[in-house]
């Protein structure tokens, strides 16, 4: 195998295959470098759900949602909260994903071979006003085939130009540094590891069976996040959400370390926004773990009551579905690592999804009669219902009684009142009986029902909790999950990676969560959702494409 070629590509996630897929058909020789088995292509992108944020799309028409560029890009300005001076690579960063999500990127999809659900989902609704963070549109397009479909067709034309010469594939080649002649990064060097059978996702071997070395005109650098590592994600922590959790799941497999922001610094690039992170608050623990401290997140429906760790109903509009980042800040805030959604059977039927390809073998298998058994079903979804039965995080009771005494069993401590739990969920179904209500819970639920999509699928017809024939009750324990990284490293719009001084780093780029999705930070504080998977694709197709230019 050569040593030799025009780009190194460091990691085979997403933004690592797009980036070399695009270099591939510009006729440029590549390596591309992975410190995993060859069964892990794809890297992270493997396990999502395979939701994409699309703008003004042809499912929207179809489901009577009316978006536009100008107010997708509202909503994400007014989303990201963009206030610090290094914030100017990531807000054009963001511009220009915003006109990519709203112009062509959904032609480009279906060029791949790409398909939707044809529901669009509505993730981190507004709550705030018109002015305040969220979407006020649904915009969450879930890929037929989740995860695994968006890596196919980018793993195809890797794979293709592999087979024919122009790329050269090197699995279980772990980069410790990277190498400069006369100021300009010119390749790679680190440790070959011990080669293995390792199933996806499972920790593999850091045994070393050799060394390597690598020279190329270029070097793109894709090795995603810090989410596997917590020692990382707690010295990032904000003092701005208070102390970091003691006790947090992982949401990503362990070998998502960070290792290469040092790397990458160390070769002149500069690493902002370090302390902007995405960590969901509705993990569980997984009862079927793939990674070590295995969590899922549940993707709720706004109907469940959500309570903090002492029984006390959070305030709006922090409801599921809504404000991630204000629902962990206020968790935290309360001295606890946890807190409870209380609902009921109808409830978990229709509104509650896991996140993760291997959680939902209907879409990901492109099932349909599996689909229509999640549609009609009397019960949950099968994932869904083996976490109530299997989860440690469940409780399920007949009566609210014994569901408080489950709960507090679970924690060992006696944190939850049943009487005033009692009077919280009577509170909450009065209102649910009264057409001129104040709750703002419930007017939250009348407003998603008026959407389509939520009202066919994904929203319960308002009831009493308490009503038995709706039962049995059941509480789900939440832990906060950590998954994504929001800063990073800093890029220009051709993914050049920047030096202290702002100039970029001759013969160094970057795309993907390494660098913050684009220009080390494109979401600022927060996410809109669906933008993950997408930030990869727009970032290592801009990088790939850069690179291909600039060495014509």
């Amino acid at each position: 195998m050569s040593d030799e070629a025009d780009v190194i590509v460091v990691g085979a996630g997403l933004a690592g295959l797009v980036a070399t897929a695009e270099l591939a058909d510009a006729g440029r020789r590549v390596i591309l470098v992975e410190q995993e088995p060859e069964p892990w292509l794809g890297g992270q992108a493997y396990w999502s759900f395979g939701g994409l944020f699309l703008v003004n799309s042809a499912e929207q028409r179809r489901l009577g949602v009316r978006d536009s560029h100008e107010l997708a890009l509202k909503d994400w300005m007014a989303t990201a909260g963009f206030d610090r001076p290094e914030d100017g690579w990531p807000r054009k960063w963001a511009e220009a994903y915003v006109a990519f999500a709203a112009g062509e990127k959904r032609a480009w999809l279906h060029q791949q071979g790409i398909r939707f659900f044809p529901i669009v989902g509505w993730a981190e609704r507004s709550g705030y006003g018109p002015s305040g963070p969220g979407n006020s549109v649904p915009r969450f397009h879930i890929t037929w085939g989740t995860g695994p479909g968006v890596v196919a067709p980018f793993q195809r034309r890797v794979q293709e130009a592999a087979a024919n010469g122009v790329v050269t594939l090197k699995f279980r080649h772990r980069v410790d540094g990277l190498t400069r002649t006369r100021g300009v990064v010119d390749g790679a060097r680190g440790a070959i590891l011990q080669p293995g059978a390792t199933p996806r996702g499972m920790p593999s071997s850091r045994d070393q069976i050799g060394e390597f070395e690598l020279r190329a005109q270029a070097v793109i650098v894709t090795a995603g996040g810090i989410g596997g590592n917590h020692e990382m994600v707690r010295a990032s922590w904000p003092a701005r959400l208070g102390a970091a959790p003691h006790r947090m799941l992982s949401g990503v497999p362990a070998h998502v370390d960070g290792r290469m922001l040092g790397i990458v610094e160390a070769a002149g690039g500069t690493v902002i926004n370090r302390d902007r992170m995405w960590h969901y608050v509705e993990g569980i623990q997984n009862w079927n773990p793939i990674w070590p401290n295995h969590g899922i997140r549940i993707l709720p429906g706004p109907s469940s009551i959500w309570l903090d760790a002492m029984g006390r109903r959070l305030p709006a509009p922090l409801f599921p579905g809504f404000d991630t980042l204000g629902t962990l800040q206020h968790i935290v805030w309360t001295g606890f690592d946890y807190s409870w959604f209380v609902l009921d059977q109808r409830i978990i039927r229709r509104e509650f999804a896991l996140s993760g390809s291997e959680q939902n073998p209907d879409l990901t298998n492109k099932n349909i009669r599996l689909l229509l058994q999640r549609v009609v079903s009397r019960s949950g979804p099968a994932p869904v219902e083996a976490f109530k039965r299997r989860g440690a995080d469940f409780v399920v009771a007949s009566t609210l009684d014994d569901l408080v005494r489950r709960m507090n069993a679970l924690t060992g401590e006696a944190r939850i009142d049943l009487a005033r739990l009692e009077s919280e969920i009577t509170a909450r179904d009065r209102e649910v009986d009264n057409p001129s209500t104040g709750d703002q819970q419930t007017l939250a639920i009348r407003a998603a029902r008026r959407y389509l999509g939520d009202r066919l699928i994904r929203v319960a017809r308002p009831h009493h909790l308490l009503d038995r024939s709706a039962g049995p009750l059941i509480a789900v324990r939440l832990r906060i999950l950590t998954r994504k990284t929001l800063g990073g490293l800093q890029t220009d719009l051709s993914g050049r990676v920047l030096g202290a001084d702002g100039s970029p780093v001759p013969g160094l780029y970057a795309a993907g969560e390494v660098a913050g999705f684009g220009g080390g930070g494109m979401h600022g504080y927060r996410s809109l959702e669906g933008t993950f998977l997408g930030g990869c694709l727009f970032s290592g197709r801009t990088a790939g494409r850069a690179v291909a230019a600039a060495l014509s």
